[in-house]
This record gives structure tokens, C-alpha cells and sequence, in this order.
């Protein structure tokens, strides 16, 4: 089923190389929650949510695409979803899972079509740099605020936030997160957020105001009362086009940016040097957003926290489906994952923000014609508290740079109608 012997693998590597990868990214299964449930959404339902997503698309990315990658709820589409879509458009959650849902099948249409290959096409390299890095700034920016580290001002805007016992527990995870981080150590993030729990128990017991850590129990039956929760009819409004939109083409270069990250990293081309069995890839992808809306959770997408499990041998599905297999057990915990508190979950915000500033450095900063938008992106989407807005600026200011110097040509059609998309959107948000 999975061409072990062409693929240079065995049962042995594929099943090691799953647990490294599922060690990776078992970070989402409390940070998904922890974000959503500030949507208003109950935490035990969308742990339940986020395991199952998790695990049935991970198992559809091994079995029909072959690859080794695992596919969850998206950082930067669940702080979207939170505090874009519900929190700052006063948008229901209901409703937005329905925006999700609509985004997803719109995907799926783009990937079994050439119409994504024009579309993605039509993007601006550059810009997607700079969209990609202000989401990690964006991320970022929600784990200081969550640990209080950071802090409204009247007189500077944004300040740092008092030594509190909270915030000095926030740092001392964050400086051993980072340190497992840079020493490689498998499932860094998880054991952060495990260590930066233990560390806050004294909180609001020994010193602090308010207990951080209260016991919960270990287990529980699984929680699916956000199954089928979503606002369908509601979310087709005309106001959340472009929120649709946004979450449909933010989750495919994502994506298609991991797909091409993993295929490097792993060799896992094909003939024509392009990432192997893209198209399935991008249809599994799509159903896991379906799948997440229907669910409860914010868009899946692929993570790129799969190139852990290729370097320790992954090459086919087998590593996807041993990954999505170790989700699913923790659905039967969520009262002893749900004690995690906020500042257990910051550190592993910041150092996620900082994996997806990377592409920074590819911008061509040199030339202010691309330069400027990608920085536009950059910048406003964590200033704006929108990823929307980021994309929004980005896009018309690439274009009206390219017209400013005579190179309207250069923008294609499929830009000028997703820059009519951004002005609707300005017009009508």
C-alpha cells in the first residue's frame, strides 16, 4: 500500500519517524483550544474537535496521498478565526465555523481544478514572504499578551507589562522552551507547556492573586456537542465573502508552502521537480477544513513540523497514519489538559511565531516595489490585530506600486479581482 521498498523505508522507520512527528505538533491538541475557547467555544469540545481533525486527516494525507504529513487545526488560522473573525467582526462563533466550511470547499474546488495553479500563480512571491512572517509576529504577540508580558499603554500604546509571579513563570518556560528547542529535543513545544504548568501550580497558592492551575481530573468521556454546530446560511452573507476567502487562500499557501518545504527537505519529488502527489495533497488538505468545520475547530492544514519525522526516515504514508493514530487517545483526556493556563501556552505561541517569521529573509529587500507590500503585510497584520487587514494592504499596495511604475502588466487578472475582494472588504467591514 505504501511502496516501502521503492520508497528506500521500512515498517520500523515509518513508525519511528510518526511518533517524532506527532511528538511535534501534539502541541495543538491544548493550544487549539486554548485560543478557540476565547471565541466562546467550550474547551473540552474543541480538544475533541482538534483530535479528531487531526487524526482523520493525518490517516487521509497516508492513505490516498502517500506522503508523510500531518495535517491539524492551523496556528495562525485559529488566532484568525478567534480574533479577527469572532472577537474583533463580532462574528458568532457558529457563524464562523460556517465561514470555514465555505473556505474549504471552495479549496477543495481550486485543488482538483488548474484554476489554483493561476491563483497561486497570480500571488506575489514577495508578498507571500511577508504575509507569512506578520502572522508569526501576529502569533507571537497574542502568547506575550496572554502572559501579560505585554500591555495597553495610553501614553506609548503598547508597553511591557508588570514582573508579576505570572509573567516572571511565563519567562522562565519561555527560556526552557527555547533552550529545548534549540537543543532539538522531540516534542520541545509539548514538554514546555508540561514544565511551564508545573512551574505556575504555585500561583494563586504561594504567591500571585488568582490560582492558575486548578485540578480537573484525568479522564473524561470525549466531548462532541460541536459536532454540526456550524452557521451554514448565516456565514454566506456578503460581509464574510471576504473572511471565506481569506481562510480558504491563507490555508493554501500554507499548504502549498509546507508541501514545498517537506518535499525539499525530504527529496519527495516527482519527475517534474514538483512536490509529490501535490494534488492529493491540497484535496486532503481541503477535506481536513471541511472536516475541522463540521467538527468544531478552525481550518486544518499541513504542518511543517512533519520535516521532524522525515529526518528521522519518513518518505511514504505510513508516517502520516502511525502520526494521526497517536492523536487520538487524547480525546479521553481533556479535564487533565484543560489545567494548562495561558502563560503554559505563551511560550510555545512566541517560539511558534518565531519558526513562521523565517521567510522574512527571503524578501528581496533591495527592491522597494516588492519590498514595501510584503512590509505593509508584515507589519499591519500584528499592529491591526487582522490577518485580513495585512493581506488587505498588501495586495493593493503591490498593485499600486506596479501601476505607479508603468508595469501594470505585471499584475495579473487573477490579482486585479482578488484586489476588488480587498476593497469590498474595507467597504464593507
Amino acid at each position: 500500500m505504501f511502496d516501502l521498498r521503492a520508497n528506500q523505508t521500512t515498517v520500523a522507520t515509518e513508525v519511528l519517524a510518526g511518533c517524532t512527528s506527532f511528538l511535534a505538533t501534539m502541541y495543538i491538541i491544548v493550544v487549539n483550544p486554548a485560543i478557540l475557547s476565547k471565541a466562546g467555544m467550550a474547551f473540552p469540545a474543541v480538544l475533541t474537535a482538534t483530535v479528531l481533525v487531526s487524526a482523520f486527516a493525518s490517516l487521509a494525507m497516508g492513505l490516498y496521498a502517500n506522503n508523510p504529513i500531518v495535517l491539524a487545526p492551523g496556528m495562525g488560522m485559529n488566532a484568525f478565526f478567534t480574533y479577527t473573525v469572532v472577537l474583533g467582526g463580532g462574528v458568532s462563533w457558529a457563524t464562523a465555523l460556517g465561514a470555514v466550511f465555505w473556505a474549504g470547499v471552495l479549496f477543495l474546488v481550486l485543488s482538483a481544478t488548474n484554476v489554483r495553479t493561476r491563483i497561486v500563480q497570480a500571488i506575489p512571491v514577495q508578498l507571500r514572504y511577508g504575509i507569512a512572517a506578520g502572522i508569526g509576529l501576529f502569533i507571537c504577540l497574542i502568547g506575550f499578551a496572554n502572559a501579560g508580558f505585554v500591555a495597553a499603554s495610553p501614553a506609548t500604546i503598547i508597553t511591557r507589562g508588570e514582573l508579576t509571579p505570572s509573567t516572571l513563570t511565563f519567562l522562565a518556560g519561555l527560556a526552557l522552551t527555547a533552550m529545548l528547542v534549540v537543543r532539538r529535543v522531540p516534542g520541545a513545544l509539548a514538554l514546555g507547556i508540561a514544565a511551564t504548568t508545573l512551574m505556575a501550580v504555585p500561583l494563586g497558592r504561594l504567591w500571585g492573586e488568582t490560582v492558575a492551575v486548578q485540578w480537573r481530573g484525568v479522564l473524561a468521556p470525549p466531548d462532541f456537542s460541536l459536532l454540526g454546530s456550524l452557521d451554514l446560511a448565516g456565514s454566506l452573507t456578503l460581509s464574510l465573502w471576504p473572511t471565506i476567502f481569506a481562510f480558504a487562500f491563507t490555508d493554501m499557501f500554507d499548504s502549498l508552502a509546507t508541501f514545498v518545504g517537506v518535499a525539499e527537505a525530504g527529496d519527495l519529488k516527482d519527475a517534474n521537480g514538483d512536490p509529490r502527489n501535490i494534488r492529493r495533497s491540497l484535496i486532503v488538505d481541503a477535506l481536513g477544513t471541511i472536516g475541522a468545520a463540521l467538527s468544531g475547530s478552525s481550518p486544518a492544514t499541513s504542518y511543517i513540523e512533519s520535516a521532524t519525522g522525515i529526518r528521522e526516515g519518513g518518505r511514504t504514508g505510513l508516517t502520516a497514519v502511525v502520526a494521526g493514530l497517536c492523536f487520538l487517545p487524547f480525546m479521553f483526556f481533556s479535564p487533565l489538559l484543560s489545567i494548562v493556563p495561558a502563560i503554559a501556552t505563551a511560550p510555545a505561541l512566541v517560539l511558534v511565531g518565531v519558526y513562521m517569521t523565517a521567510p522574512v529573509a527571503a524578501v528581496e529587500w533591495r527592491e522597494l516595489d516588492e519590498a514595501i507590500p510584503a512590509f505593509l503585510a508584515m507589519f499591519c497584520i500584528p499592529v491591526t490585530y487582522s490577518i485580513t487587514q495585512g493581506i488587505i494592504w498588501g495586495f493593493l499596495a503591490w498593485t499600486l506600486l506596479k501601476v505607479a511604475l508603468g508595469r501594470s502588466r505585471e499584475v495579473p487578472l487573477a490579482l486585479w479581482c482578488i484586489d476588488g475582494f480587498a476593497v469590498l472588504a474595507l467597504l464593507t467591514g
